[in-house]
């Protein structure tokens, strides 16, 4: 993922409400959104196997970003989607995971990931020291460490933050929000590395760098505090001009009895 706006415990109604845009090279393969043998919902990355974003009825949750750091490109082994992927398949706590990623998370080439269960969100860098729990509010997370200024990512914050003033929550509308092909002057762009003409392409909210790289997938997480969930995907494909959507639904079950059970 590489633009998520969400607002986390801070709504009478829903628990979690994210609207995230991911960005990928065209070429690389990838499923929709569907629900995994292991039993989370989430699209599938079909060159490394792992995952961007998912959700698991028991109420985990985890998504991540690619930090841009063009500048000290390297080689790693492993794989920034299964971040993602073990978290939901596995029965650890977010903070105890991210713990375990914390000692190796220099293995991985740079990343934001966030962890959640019913009773918390966490997020971890492999930028920036430390696990930081977030506190009830609206965030942005784009390809830079949590909270980082953007234009698009402020954007993205504003029409969330306007959808929840309306009471307005569908999904197609809180995705096209999101969609803004507008972007930045030259002078203040960010330097991650790329050339002046793909900064500059790429401070889109919906990006496409040459036909070659963009955004290829929206999703929006409804979550209530009744459990009930919604998922809707949106899959682009931008060279043919069609998209793809993919919706499911599901109850959260109740975690702590689970686990006391």
């Amino acid at each position: 993922m590489c633009l998520l706006a969400f607002n986390w415990n801070n709504h009478s109604e829903y628990k979690f409400i994210l609207v995230a845009n991911r960005d990928e090279f065209f070429e690389r393969p990838s499923a929709p959104l569907q629900l995994w043998d292991s039993g989370f919902y989430a699209g599938k990355d079909l060159r490394a196997g792992g995952t961007w974003l998912g959700m698991h009825p028991s109420g985990r949750f985890a998504a991540i970003t690619n930090y841009r750091d063009l500048k000290n490109k390297q080689e790693f082994s492993k794989s920034r989607g299964d971040l993602v992927k073990n978290y939901l398949e596995g029965e650890m706590d977010p903070k105890s995971y991210l713990e375990e990623i914390e000692k190796e998370k220099m293995e991985y080439e740079g990343f934001n990931l966030l962890v959640a269960d019913q009773e918390g969100l966490f997020y971890l860098s492999n930028k920036v020291e430390g696990i930081q729990k977030l506190g009830s509010g609206i965030y942005g997370l784009s390809n830079a460490i949590l909270e980082t200024p953007w234009p698009k990512l402020i954007k993205a914050k504003e029409n969330l933050a306007q959808h929840i003033a309306a009471d307005s929550f569908e999904p197609l509308s809180l995705m096209k929000g999101q969609h803004s092909r507008e972007t930045d002057p030259q002078e203040i762009l960010p330097d991650t590395g790329a050339t002046p003409e793909q900064e500059k392409l790429l401070s889109a909210q919906f990006i496409n760098v040459g036909n070659y790289y963009g955004t290829v997938n929206s999703t929006v997480l409804l979550w209530k505090h009744s459990g009930e969930v919604e998922m809707m995907e949106r899959k682009f494909d931008q060279v043919a001009g069609s998209h793809q959507d993919t919706k499911v639904s599901f109850k959260v079950e109740n975690f702590l009895e689970q686990k006391q059970s």
